[in-house]
């Protein structure tokens, strides 16, 4: 019987260990989520079966406390799990995954990627003649991954008592701090790249205005600007401007100018510059795997000093696909 499988399965440490498989990769080729459909269970992973089987509550009115991992030597080892989802929750929570197009793995720390030519244009072609061709190339630069990481203090006596989700909560602030500084760094490699005569647009500070914006739209010819990236303050006088008066959304949690593009706000750009971007196009991300934890001092319960890390780099898929306003301010 279903019930019965999830309750079998061995944990020990070495799941965590497996080459080219991760934790959950490893409880599920031992449970499998597909032998659960149109059960009771169907919308568990197998990570979450094995909280059901020992019955954890990491949330909710009967939320369990910390200790309750470390009631078996195989209930803990579900501990280092709980930490990574809890982190990479915060991570999510940023706009990093909406600014990427897409995210690569790689084998090492330093990435090669492929690159794009297609400046013939594109349109018919004479019966006979040899058609325009597009060449997809390796790069002739390397992307050099950095590791972005954290050291977490905290005795597992100070912390057995204390609530899962509270726990969970602290543990998703430090992947939301984390991702924003990775976010810098993609913000950087974006701002690069939009750094040309072809794709910047220089505006002063006293002139800036609702048709700088629309000048950027129509910079974008092959490619579409989804999104406007900016800072607090400069997101602050867009919002006033009066032809932002004529929008309206019904999610408040998304504001578009009249054109459609989205508004991001984004407190790591600096008040004199504007990003606009086809998030389907410009930016790739590469990492060089999950989240890395210290998972078996977690499960031994050697909580005074783990390290939280991740190894990511960014590169720009196609330089037409971001665009740049540059704010200046005249000398006095």
């Amino acid at each position: 019987m279903y019930q019965e499988n999830y309750c079998q399965v061995k944990l020990e440490k070495g799941m965590y260990h497996l080459a080219n498989k991760s934790f959950l990769q490893a409880l599920e080729d031992a449970d499998a989520s597909s032998e659960y459909a149109n059960t009771p269970l169907a919308n568990l992973d197998a990570y979450e079966r094995q909280l059901k089987r020992f019955d954890i509550h990491v949330n909710g009115l009967n939320c369990d406390r910390v200790e309750k991992f470390f009631t078996t030597t195989e209930s803990a080892v579900l501990f280092p799990e709980f930490v990574r989802r809890a982190v990479m929750q915060g991570i999510e929570e940023t706009i990093l995954s909406e600014i990427t197009a897409v995210v690569s793995k790689s084998e090492s720390n330093r990435y090669q990627g492929c690159v794009l030519s297609d400046a013939v244009a594109y349109g018919t072609t004479n019966a006979g003649s040899e058609m325009p061709s597009s060449s997809i190339m390796e790069s002739d630069s390397v992307t050099t991954l950095q590791k972005y990481g954290r050291t977490v203090k905290a005795s597992y006596e100070a912390i057995r008592q204390q609530r899962l989700d509270v726990f969970a909560l602290m543990l998703r602030r430090i992947g939301n701090q984390l991702a924003n500084s990775v976010v810098s760094k993609a913000l950087q490699e974006l701002k690069n790249s939009a750094d040309t005569i072809a794709n910047k647009i220089s505006v002063t500070k006293s002139n800036f205005s609702y048709s700088s914006l629309a000048s950027l739209y129509g910079k974008f010819k092959s490619f579409s600007m989804k999104a406007l990236l900016a800072s607090p303050s400069v997101m602050a006088e867009i919002l006033v401007m009066d032809q932002m008066l004529e929008t309206s959304s019904k999610d408040v949690t998304e504001i578009r100018l009249p054109f459609g593009t989205k508004l991001i706000n984004c407190p790591q750009l600096d008040d004199n510059t504007i990003l606009g971007l086809d998030t389907d196009f410009a930016l790739e991300q590469i990492q060089s795997s999950d989240i890395i934890l210290e998972t078996d001092k977690l499960i031994d319960r050697q909580l005074d000093c783990i390290g939280i890390s991740v190894n990511i780099g960014f590169r720009t898929l196609m330089t037409d696909a971001v665009k740049m306003i540059a704010i200046t301010t005249p000398a006095t």
